[in-house]
C-alpha cells in the first residue's frame, strides 16, 4: 500500500492505475478509522480495481467552537486498518497542500443544506462541499463511497455531483453499528462509560419511530413526538434537532406517503452525535 502526501504524487498514481485499465474507488475520511470506514472500503474493493482513501481533517467544515483541535488522530493505526481491507493507496495531505496561501474558492450547495446539520452548523456543508470537490478533482474516482450515518452529507454530495456534471457515482452504504446499536463514529471515543450507555437512546428513538410506522402510524407529528419523548427521557441527552423530512428531497411532510428520513442530533456530555433512519410505508430500512 502506498501513502502519498502531495497532490502530484496521488495524481501520478491514479494516472498509472487508469493506464492499466483499473476502475478507481474512493473513500474520503478524516481518519481515526473504525469499522464503518472499513465497510466503505470493502464496498469500494468489491466494485473497483483500485481503492484510494483520503485521510484529511478538513478545517473548513469545523465551526469556531467545534472540536477541530481535539479531533482524534492516529495515522499508524489508520494505515494498518486500511491495509487490512485491501486499500491500495492513502492520500494524506497537509492543510497547506489542500489550502495553499491565497486560497479563496469555495463551493456552496443551496436549499438541501439549509436543514438539519446545515442549520445547526452554519458553514459546515460549504466546507464539506469544497473539500470533496477538491478531492474528486484530485483523485477523479469512478465511484465514491459514503456512509448513511451522514445521510444529509451524502445527499448534498450527490446534488453537487449532479449539478456540476462531475461524472462519478456516489454510493451510500448502510450505517454500521456497534452490537448494542450505537452508530459507529470517530467521536464515540469522547464518551465515558455512563455517556456511552446514554448514547444508546439515539438508536432506541429511531427504532420507536420504525415500530410506529410498521404499526400503521401515518401522522408525522406523532412520530416526531415519540422520538423526542424517547430522547428526552434520557437525563444525559440534550436534543440539538429531531426532524422528519421526505427522502431524498428533504422537504417537510405531514403524513407518511413515501420514504422519509428521520434524522437527529443529540449532545451527550460535550459530544454531538448524529444518527438517522430511512422509513417508508411499505419498506423500512435502517
Amino acid at each position: 500500500m502506498y501513502i502519498f502526501n502531495t497532490i502530484q504524487e496521488i495524481q501520478d498514481y491514479i494516472s498509472s492505475a487508469r493506464a492499466a485499465g483499473r476502475k478507481i474507488g474512493f473513500v474520503p475520511t478524516m481518519g481515526y478509522l473504525h469499522e464503518g470506514h472499513l465497510e466503505l472500503m470493502r464496498w469500494a474493493k468489491q466494485h473497483c480495481g483500485t481503492v484510494v482513501i483520503s485521510i484529511f481533517v478538513n478545517p473548513t467544515q469545523f465551526g469556531p467552537k467545534e472540536d477541530l483541535a481535539q479531533y482524534p488522530k492516529d495515522l499508524d493505526r489508520d494505515v494498518q486498518m486500511a491495509e487490512s481491507v485491501g486499500v491500495d493507496a492513502i492520500f494524506h495531505p497537509s492543510v497547506a497542500e489542500m489550502y495553499p496561501s491565497g486560497y479563496c474558492t469555495y463551493v456552496d450547495v443551496e436549499r438541501i443544506t439549509e436543514r438539519l446539520c446545515g442549520l445547526s452548523r452554519p458553514g459546515h456543508f460549504r466546507g464539506v462541499a469544497t473539500v470533496v470537490t477538491k478531492l474528486f478533482n484530485i483523485v477523479k474516482p469512478d465511484q465514491a463511497f459514503f456512509g448513511q450515518k451522514d445521510a444529509q452529507q451524502v445527499l448534498v454530495i450527490k446534488r453537487m455531483v449532479a449539478d456540476l456534471n462531475m461524472g462519478l457515482e456516489v454510493v451510500m452504504v448502510p450505517t454500521v453499528r456497534e452490537a448494542d446499536g450505537l452508530a459507529m463514529s470517530s467521536r464515540n471515543i469522547y464518551l465515558n462509560r455512563e455517556q456511552r450507555q446514554a448514547a444508546l437512546v439515539l438508536n432506541k428513538s429511531l427504532k420507536k419511530a420504525k415500530e410506529a410506522v410498521e404499526a400503521g402510524q401515518m401522522d408525522i407529528s406523532i412520530i416526531h413526538q415519540l422520538v423526542v419523548a424517547t430522547i428526552a427521557a434520557e437525563p444525559l441527552a440534550e436534543i440539538d434537532y429531531v426532524e422528519i423530512y421526505s427522502y431524498p428531497e428533504l422537504e417537510p411532510v405531514i403524513k407518511m406517503g413515501g420514504p422519509v428520513l428521520v434524522a437527529l442530533a443529540v449532545i451527550i456530555g460535550q459530544t454531538r452525535l448524529i444518527d438517522n433512519m430511512i422509513l417508508g410505508v411499505e419498506d423500512q430500512c435502517s
